[in-house]
């Protein structure tokens, strides 16, 4: 674990479990606990020297959407053991206002009610999602630029960096409005063409100012005028880039007709796949670095236990050209045991925050393959990330912190704005609020200040349509058009927060990392789309394979020996796929 104060750093890498009591530092210190994954390389130097002055929240967007400024400036929490639930935010003064996590019968019975409801979706849920698709889908289609492909952090807002995350969910996105008519097919190839002819043109080298990656990686935000590196503060990034090329390998196996503008598709997107030096991000260790910059070269973040970083790893090993071995996959793996347990009456792989069990899953269907892991403790990586939105929805249905409005639809805790950093008295309670923040509750860690993202609920839609649906039907109807627009749900709302004009704080903005899940998995729930394309994709099929996936859509192990071009024209049922008919 870590803790981070205003002005010093104090970590012991030695032993991540063990937990220091807040008063073991200067009494009138912030002070906040947080797994290492939290500390992340992108803006960590310059961040850290403004940590005293305000900067403005859209320039705070980070490696896997966490404000390092947000904890830097003041953020409250205390030590989570795992019997707890939640732990409330606050001043150190106001400690004692904290409320008791609940009994494990207070669990016991909001699990029983949790599960008690079997979803039949209504004629009104299937216009819901289909109403939600279509404008989320439409965030995508309307805020990347038609020439060069290049897709905003956010939208609609006043900005000038590009997201390479956000760039690979809207590739996908194209293939998605095409299948569902929202535009053409030949629309779809246009925007796709113009994207991946741009991103292969642009320069790669290791200057600090004139190039947009390095050894096939991508830097995590680039100028949407030049494609260029957005400013020094930014980091190349193996998790952003891990994203993109997840939209480029979904449009190398979507666009599979015999045609000079598909057949470009397939040739580009494989060339940018193939140029990713995987290795070269390899540490000693086998893990992947999260990163590298000119200025200080490898960070020493590193990716390992179940996250979104699991992409990064399936992709390397299924590479030709710059491949990780398995080793790599078994080292990832070796954190499981000490995340693994339960939590809210769901035993499962914690992860705190809802983005880190859907990033993956967007692309790739975990139902029925098993690693070795897997095969040890009877369950899949799907099957715990349901049991995840599950255990989420618990929790705010037993509503440890007394936030408003939380109950078993209305819930939903993941990376996301917030109100701002800031401190209310509420009910005669201090509450310390935070602007943009990985907010979630596990295990591992559990933060939360009332702030509810909808694309938590959105893009849990295929792991628990049962709860995920009510949910978004819920809050829709409770807030209206306070939360859903044009492109659909805002990034978030907060029912606690209140100002002298309004009774609680709802979100302008909308984020690609957030509006992509949404569409994604909505489509994966209702058709299997990106699912069943990726299934066709040889790079994905032989990285599952070496990183020991068996059983279900993968077959047997006789599999693995067959050559690459043999999974590259395999053919997948879509009905393997599917849950719900459009």
């Amino acid at each position: 674990m870590t803790w981070i104060c205003p002005f010093w750093l104090v970590r012991w890498p030695a032993n991540r479990d063990v937990h220091v009591a807040p008063d073991a530092f200067i009494g009138w210190a912030l002070v906040v606990m947080l797994p290492d994954w939290f500390f992340l390389p992108s803006r960590f130097v310059s961040s850290f020297r403004r940590a005293c002055r305000p900067v403005p929240l859209c320039a705070q967007r980070l490696t896997l959407g966490v404000s390092l400024l947000a904890v830097v400036g003041g953020l409250t929490a205390h030590p989570v053991v795992a019997q707890a639930a939640d732990v409330q935010q606050s001043s150190p003064q106001s400690a004692a206002a904290i409320p008791a996590p609940p009994s494990a019968s207070q669990q016991r019975q909001a699990v029983r009610l949790s599960t008690s409801v079997v979803f039949k979706p209504t004629r009104t849920d299937m216009a819901l999602i289909e109403d939600l698709e279509h404008r989320t889908f439409l965030w995508f289609w309307e805020a990347g630029d038609a020439q060069t492909g290049l897709v905003p952090d956010r939208y609609p807002s006043d900005q000038t960096q590009a997201s390479v995350a956000s760039i690979g969910f809207s590739l996908t996105a194209y293939g998605i409005g095409a299948e569902r008519r929202y535009i053409t097919r030949q629309q779809a190839i246009e925007r796709t063409l113009n994207t991946l002819r741009y991103l292969t043109k642009l320069p790669q080298n290791d200057s600090a100012e004139n190039s947009s990656g390095y050894h096939g990686f991508f830097y995590h935000f680039l100028n949407n005028k030049t494609g260029l590196r957005f400013n020094k503060d930014i980091e190349l990034s193996s998790i952003d880039t891990a994203l993109l090329m997840q939209g480029i390998l979904f449009t190398e196996s979507y666009y599979t007709q015999d045609t000079p503008q598909e057949a470009e598709i397939r040739s580009l997107s494989n060339q940018l796949y193939q140029n990713v030096d995987w290795a070269w991000m390899r540490r000693p260790d086998m893990r992947l670095s999260m990163g590298w910059s000119p200025e200080h070269q490898f960070l020493p973040n590193y990716w390992e236990g179940y996250s979104e970083g699991m992409m990064a790893y399936i992709l390397a090993l299924g590479s030709q050209k710059h491949p990780l071995e398995p080793a790599s996959w078994q080292a990832w793996l070796t954190t499981n045991d000490r995340r693994w347990g339960e939590y809210y009456g769901q035993t499962m792989l914690n992860f705190a925050p809802l983005f880190g069990h859907q990033y993956t899953h967007s692309w790739i269907d975990f139902r029925g393959i098993q690693d070795d892991w897997n095969r040890e403790k009877g369950i899949d990586y799907f099957e715990n990330s349901r049991r995840a939105t599950y255990a989420q929805r618990t929790y705010a249905m037993t509503n440890p912190g007394k936030w408003q409005d939380y109950g078993k639809d209305v819930w939903g805790l993941t990376a996301s704005d917030g109100p701002g950093e800031l401190t209310q008295t509420v009910g005669g309670t201090p509450r310390h609020f935070m602007s943009y923040s990985a907010r979630g509750t596990g295990r591992d860690y559990t933060q939360d200040d009332g702030t509810i993202a909808p694309t938590a609920a959105g893009g849990s839609v295929a792991f628990a349509p049962e709860i995920a649906i009510p949910a978004l039907r819920e809050m829709k109807h409770r807030y209206g058009n306070h939360i859903y627009s044009r492109y659909g749900f805002v990034d978030a709302f907060n029912p606690s927060f209140h100002t002298a004009d309004k009774s609680f704080w709802s979100d302008t903005a909308y984020l690609g990392i957030d509006q992509g899940p949404i569409l994604l998995m909505i489509e994966n729930w209702r058709s299997g789309l990106v699912w069943n394309t990726m299934k066709r994709n040889p790079a994905i099929r032989q990285g599952l394979l070496k990183a020991g996936f068996r059983g279900g859509w993968l077959g047997n192990e006789a599999e693995v020996s067959a050559p690459a071009s043999q999974h590259a024209n395999a053919q997948h049922s879509a009905q393997s796929g599917q849950q719900q008919s459009g």
